[in-house]
């Protein structure tokens, strides 16, 4: 299937129930175009990288991880560091979606790979706005690399 045909996808690392369902609720009524899997922490995240890794389902590996930082077990920034150091997952691209607005998570998160850092809008409408440019930027502008 043709890059340009081939159905996107994207893990959301989010472990805040209501913030999940915010984000998900602005995808479906941006229009927002990727398939969508959620974990609640890294170590979930990890565990669903490395098991799409190990069946080589390629569908199952997602083209952009979007990651907030701020989470039990495995931060974010801990999350980052760990997949940017393997040889199997430092290629796709992570952006940070986070509520924190300190300098030194911004600038870790870049330092440990993040290729966007993103600050959680208040307003429902900004949060829709932002879907939308992300997914217009990640999935119709940028070219990624083929999952296999």
């Amino acid at each position: 299937m043709a890059d340009s045909q081939r159905s996107k996808r994207m893990l959301m690392v989010e472990d805040e129930a209501g913030d999940a369902r915010l984000l998900q609720l602005a995808m479906r009524q941006s229009g927002f175009s990727a398939e969508v899997d959620h974990v609640w922490d890294g170590y979930e995240a990890l565990e669903h990288l490395r098991r799409a890794g190990l069946q080589r389902q390629s569908a199952a590996r997602p083209d952009l991880i979007v990651l907030d930082l701020k989470m039990p077990r495995l931060s974010g920034l801990d999350f980052l560091r760990l997949i940017k150091q393997d040889d199997d997952l430092r290629a796709i691209p992570v952006v940070a979606f986070s509520s924190s607005l300190l300098e030194t998570d911004v600038r870790s998160a870049y330092e440990f790979g993040a290729a966007g850092y993103l600050t959680k809008p208040t307003d429902f409408q900004e949060l829709i706005d932002m879907v939308n440019v992300l997914g217009e930027y990640w999935f119709r502008l940028v070219r990624l690399p083929h999952n296999d």
